[in-house]
């Protein structure tokens, strides 16, 4: 079925399968297989499907909740030898390619183009798009160009038998009958494990500025935010805060540069657009509004592409400058815009200042990361954090994942974004989809 040397068995060898990028997870797997093709994928499932083998798909093994690793002794199928791109329309801009291409390598393809992907994210050097779909990966530019369940044109997956599914029009009406492929869009490999994907590219902006700002309090924060809105419009692309101790974190952990001094917030805005006189000028008139009125206390604007990726460093390494911190708690929440920066401040009063907790994320869509670290594990911080994290979220109506997914960690809580009649529906969509429970247990779905 496969090359001896897509078939790993030695210890040293699967270590790397068996533990999560958090080193937070770890399975024990004695078997991973690197599949090639879709007919390899297929071949695979149906073996194990026959002898009620479990198996878990990876890919990157980019992911925070556990979603990409075994949890006991599951066959872990790689996709990293499914890498190549299939085909491009360079007229539509829809991109085929299979599900084991690493999200930056397809994004410096389609620049060739004038093209790029419609999502960007931390982990774009080594996260797989069958990850990105299979997790409905939001990222830093969701604002601009919406999420991937619009993205994704078509896919094509292998069902828990082994039968493949070809959902892969490049089409972006097609009203013939119910629109399957969303089904595997955020499912974790849970009903199906994506092996191709049509997706939806953009054009790449001619012009790019990204305007760094201190704010002084939250609510600047929101004046800013709908000032964007109003005043920047169709070229905003990106609105990202961080507060004081993210900043801290990268500055001290991972000697980053601060070029605005101390705040207790910070922004992140970026524009793209196809001219850069009259981008530049609408920024321009945007940043002296926001002075005019007292909005942000300092800024500066990035003059070239090495400052844009500088003060983006500063954002997007926040989560890597936390391991220096200790063990991460890490949480993903969606919030009303209002609520977005009070989840920080009440989990600092709740947990007292002996613990590192910052703040930060996409603003612009309601997506906050809260991390949370101590020394090393504790169960008595988890058993202060959770549930106490997710009924905050609840009550203020939000969701207990915005993009990770709910993976191995956060699967119990389901409840407390999903009403019991959806989580049955669920339910029973997976033992329609996959009666024997072998594609990624113990993942997504509750006890």
């Amino acid at each position: 079925m496969l090359s001896p040397s897509q078939v790993l068995k030695e210890r040293d060898e699967l270590d790397g399968y068996n533990i999560d990028w958090l080193r937070t997870c770890k399975g024990a797997s004695s078997l991973v297989l690197k599949p090639k093709t879709t007919l390899d994928v297929s071949n695979i499932v149906k073996y194990c499907s026959k002898r009620h083998l479990a198996v878990v798909p990876q890919g990157g093994n980019t992911g925070l909740v556990g979603g990409s690793v075994p949890v006991f002794d599951e066959i872990v199928i790689c996709t990293a030898l499914m890498n190549s791109i299939l085909t491009l329309d360079k007229h539509s801009g829809v991109l085929t390619c299979q599900a084991g291409c690493i999200l930056e390598a397809l994004d410096d393809y389609l620049a060739e183009y004038d093209l790029m992907m419609p999502l960007d994210l931390g982990a774009k050097a080594s996260c797989h798009i069958g990850g990105n779909v299979s997790t409905s990966a939001g990222g830093l530019r969701l604002l601009r160009y919406g999420s991937l369940h619009g993205s994704i044109l078509g896919l094509e997956a292998v069902l828990a038998n082994g039968e493949i599914v070809n959902c892969m029009s490049a089409m972006r009406k097609d009203n013939t009958g119910y629109d399957l492929k969303q089904l595997f869009i955020g499912a974790e490999g849970t009903l199906g494990i994506v092996t191709q994907v049509a997706v939806l590219c953009p054009r790449r902006p001619q012009a790019v500025h990204v305007a760094f700002l201190a704010c002084r309090s939250f609510g600047e924060v929101l004046k800013v935010l709908h000032q964007a809105k109003g005043m920047l419009g169709e070229i905003l692309s990106a609105f990202e805060v961080m507060d004081q101790a993210a900043m801290n974190v990268v500055t001290k952990n991972l000697h980053l540069k601060n070029p605005l001094g101390d705040s207790n917030y910070y922004l992140i805005v970026e524009t793209s657009g196809s001219n850069a006189e009259h981008d530049g000028a609408k920024l321009d008139k945007f940043l002296q509004d926001l002075m005019d009125k007292g909005m942000v206390h300092n800024g500066t604007v990035a003059q070239d592409i090495n400052q844009r990726k500088e003060i983006w460093a500063l954002r997007e390494r926040v989560a890597e400058g936390m391991l220096h911190e200790g063990f991460n708690y890490k949480y993903d929440v969606s919030l009303p815009t209002q609520n977005f920066y009070d989840l920080v401040a009440d989990m600092r009063k709740h947990l007292g200042q002996d613990l590192p907790c910052v703040g930060y994320g996409h603003v612009g869509d309601g997506n906050l990361h809260l991390n949370i670290a101590s020394p090393q594990y504790d169960k008595r911080v988890l058993d202060r954090i959770e549930p106490y994290i997710y009924e905050w979220v609840a009550n203020h109506g939000g969701s207990i994942s915005a993009e990770h997914g709910l993976g191995l960690k956060k699967r119990n809580y389901i409840h407390y974004s999903k009403t019991p009649s959806a989580v049955k529906l669920m339910k029973q969509m997976k033992q329609l989809m996959d009666p024997k429970g072998i594609l990624n247990p113990y993942k997504v779905l509750p006890d």
